[in-house]
């Protein structure tokens, strides 16, 4: 009986240390969940999809491109930013091309004519908003874009190693353990950044073989073997396509540690292991977590036993694309970490037709459009759509959005042809992409800032109404940032806009503006009366970090040297005959009225006798504002309609819009100059500023007429959103526009940036042949409003007359 009660009691003892371990358990997940749910709701992720008309350019032409903003976990449209900002960089990183890009309906698009002063090479193409400004670098949208100057020599340097190699290894989970078996993946490619089809051994300290290896795809690989030194690396020897034979170390292994595996089991599951050599860790609780873009789709707990846990996961329950699979500790300290790709289902299908599969030249082409969604049901979406010719220097596809949104922007590094892993689910491309994962492993956040108990800091706010303008107010001796201190942002124009701000503790402003677009002049100021002691700068709006990919150098063949001088002269025919066209932009619809909206009093003053004095203007015609003389010069004093009382301090006094805070400078000023005036009889609030009252003058050109500035005021040029440029394309509907003697040398034949399918998810279009026959590639991307993606591809052919 005692016997029998011990039992019991320790029976029990036990059921319930593990009820308590359990409990313990799910607490610890819940937690975990809860700090992951909580930095994700501060942390929203934007993605910038890009889509360029073509991946090959000379000098001289157009780049069209497409931007989509979607959310960074189901992709759907995110009209979070009203600007983009898009950058060409070149082999050093350093921006050759800059525009901002006005986004409406979480879409934009723009275009840049190519200098003639760009030299030849492999550039970036980078797109960014203010909000992804507070993230790394590496989070921007880039696409490689390659141009040829055919006006300057494109014979290349012999490199000095040619046959140099860059050989990277990455353990699974993190780290080499001694005595612990490990999976090793490998990339190895070459000075153009391209995959090296390689093979290879490893070898321990004493030379003795542990281990052989070979690439399987892009110079992606990968091998197991065991360390059995710790803090000593061991040797990869790869022989390299001609016999050479190279030598790079490995990660030297740790004496204790975790490692972590996975593996598919069955079509249906995956298996996580874990395991540990520290001897007090051999029964610890681990627990794990994995997530898609923002959202956990997997959370489970084990204890290890023997230094050694399992997790068996079920690919349904996992997000398309890539998850993140995490283990903590007890402490939610993460020790490792996997990357697993699972190929999305079919997501948005796009039928797309030419209505015959061969034309002649200057023919109408006629394409009908279908979206559907996988279970073919009439989708509507937006798409981008491009027809170009097929030559030697077009062999790279460009990025399509699929590879782009499920694989690429959730990666590190450059990812040679990520089309590929979407070809298919065969055995080879499954564990390609599995090396993928292993090789460009990496994580949006750190899980440091997770557990923090700060919230989040951004110095970056998302532009939600339109592009705004940043500066800094600083002590015009020190230099010294100036905190409260107000600031004003205009441009001379009949289109009068004027903002204001109040520097923050680190002097900076911010001025959200509406309908900048172009080239203008801004004038920034403090009240010059008030504040003369201040400067204000203008903060560049473009990012100024970087990521440490390096742009691969361009291989040059001469084989390609017969093609280029071919497009090269196209371009330059087009440029000749259809500049006027090819120049023709769109501007956008402006709201005309001022930013105080309708005036209490407009004078316009060719209705009135013309004064030669504008004192003897402001005393007959406008009876609202009182002119006084004091010690100091003119005052202006706003009578008050609504309270029927003189408010005592000068209005707000603008001319084109810019304001002047020394009333004696306007009253100096020619009345024959100004066309109009408006006044506001009370007081008006901006923002957080009041001005007792308004008094605007125009000029006729709205360009300020002479008027000299205070020399405190900062006048700058500043690139406002970019104008779009209208596609030019001539049709050939007559008998007499086909027998145009006017050379078509296209090779772009048709570029739109915005064709929506209707509500019964179909679109018809139309474009014409140029003069000159071959392949042409139609490539359409899309995306619709419930975040499904699609492209489609295809290709018709042009013919010569007999």
């Amino acid at each position: 009986m005692k016997t029998y009660r011990a039992l019991l009691f320790f029976g029990l003892a036990w059921v319930l240390s593990l009820g308590s371990t359990y409990g313990q358990a799910t607490d610890s997940l819940a937690s975990l969940r809860k700090r992951f749910d909580a930095y994700s709701q501060q942390t929203l992720q934007e993605k910038l999809y890009v889509h360029t008309d073509r991946p090959f350019y000379v000098s001289g032409e157009i780049l069209w491109f497409k931007l989509n903003a979607v959310d960074g976990t189901h992709h759907k449209p995110l009209a979070m930013s009203k600007v983009a900002y898009v950058e060409l960089l070149d082999k050093e990183h350093n921006p050759v091309l800059q525009a901002k890009i006005n986004l409406q309906h979480a879409a934009g698009n723009g275009s840049w004519q190519l200098p003639a002063s760009l030299v030849s090479g492999n550039y970036v193409l980078r797109a960014y908003t203010n909000w992804m400004k507070n993230f790394s670098p590496d989070f921007y949208s880039s696409i490689p874009v390659t141009i040829i100057n055919t006006r300057r020599n494109l014979a290349q340097k012999a490199s000095k190693d040619s046959a140099a190699v860059d050989v990277q290894f990455f353990p699974e989970g993190g780290n080499l353990v001694k005595g612990m078996a490990s999976k090793v993946a490998f990339k190895i490619t070459n000075r153009a950044g391209k995959g090296v089809a390689t093979e290879g051994t490893v070898r321990n300290p004493q030379g003795v073989v542990v281990s052989q290896f070979k690439t399987l795809k892009f110079g992606i690989g990968n091998f197991t073997f065991t360390p059995d030194q710790e803090g000593v690396a061991y040797t990869a020897s790869i022989k390299l396509l001609g016999g050479q034979v190279v030598t790079r170390k490995l990660p030297a292994a740790h004496e204790y540690g975790y490692t972590l595996h996975l593996e598919d089991i069955s079509p249906g599951q995956l298996r996580l292991t874990v395991a540990s050599n520290i001897a007090e860790k051999s029964a610890e609780d681990v627990f794990l977590v994995g997530h898609s873009g923002q959202q956990i789709s997997v959370s489970a707990a084990t204890r290890l036993a023997g230094g050694r846990g399992e997790f068996v996961v079920e690919k349904k329950n996992l997000a398309d694309g890539i998850s993140h699979f995490t283990i903590f500790n007890s402490r939610k300290q993460p020790l490792s970490e996997r990357l697993y790709f699972q190929r999305p289902k079919p997501q948005l299908l796009i039928a797309a037709t030419a209505d015959k599969q061969q034309y002649g030249i200057r023919e109408k082409v006629v394409l009908q459009l279908s979206t559907t969604s996988f279970t073919e049901k009439a989708t509507p979406a937006d798409m981008s759509l491009a027809v170009y010719r097929l030559d030697s220097l077009t062999t790279v596809p460009g990025l399509d959005v699929n590879s782009f949104l499920w694989l690429t922007s959730n990666l590190k590094g450059t990812v040679e042809n990520p089309n590929y892993y979407f070809t298919s689910t065969s055995p080879e491309i499954i564990e390609a992409s599995d090396n993928l994962m292993l090789t460009h492993g990496w994580s949006r956040f750190l899980w440091t800032d997770v557990f923090s108990n700060k919230a989040p800091h951004f110095e970056f706010a998302p532009e939600i109404n339109g592009h705004v303008v940043e500066g800094r107010v600083v002590n015009g001796h020190t230099g010294a940032p100036a905190p409260k201190v107000g600031a004003y942002l205009a441009s001379p124009s009949r289109l009068i806009r004027m903002y204001n701000a109040t520097s923050d503790q680190n002097g900076r402003v911010r001025f959200e503006t509406r309908d900048f677009f172009g080239s203008k002049e801004l004038v920034l100021q403090t009240n010059t009366q008030r504040d003369s002691l201040y400067r204000v700068e203008i903060i560049n709006p473009f990012s100024v970090k970087y990521t440490a990919s390096a742009v691969p150098p361009l291989v040059f063949s001469e084989s390609f040297r017969t093609e280029l001088g071919k497009r090269s002269l196209q371009m330059q025919v087009q440029n000749a005959y259809f500049r006027k066209q090819l120049t023709m932009h769109r501007l956008p619809a402006a709201d005309s009225t001022a930013f105080y909206g309708k005036p209490d009093e407009t004078y316009k003053l060719d209705d009135y006798t013309r004064f030669k004095v504008l004192e003897e203007v402001m005393r007959e015609y406008v009876p609202g504002v009182q002119v006084r003389l004091r010690n100091d010069g003119f005052h202006f004093m706003v009578l008050d309609n609504i309270r029927h009382v003189i408010l005592n301090e000068n209005p707000m006094v603008l001319l084109d819009g810019v304001p002047v805070f020394d009333v004696n400078k306007i009253m100096a000023m020619d009345p024959l100059k100004i066309q109009k005036l408006d006044v506001i009889t009370s007081r008006y609030f901006q923002g957080s500023m009041i001005y007792d009252g308004l008094v605007s003058y125009t000029t006729y050109k709205g360009d300020l007429a002479g008027f000299e500035l205070n020399p405190h005021a900062l006048v700058q040029e500043y690139e406002g959103m970019q104008w779009q440029r209208e596609f030019y394309a001539p049709r050939y509907e007559t008998a007499a526009e086909k027998q145009s003697r006017l050379p078509d040398a296209r090779t772009l034949l048709y570029w739109n940036p915005n064709v929506a399918t209707s509500a019964d998810g179909k679109k018809s279009l139309e474009f014409y042949t140029s003069d000159h026959a071959g392949k042409y590639l139609v490539v359409i991307q899309g995306l619709a409003d419930n975040g499904l993606v699609g492209s489609r591809r295809f290709t018709f052919e042009v013919k010569q007359p007999l």
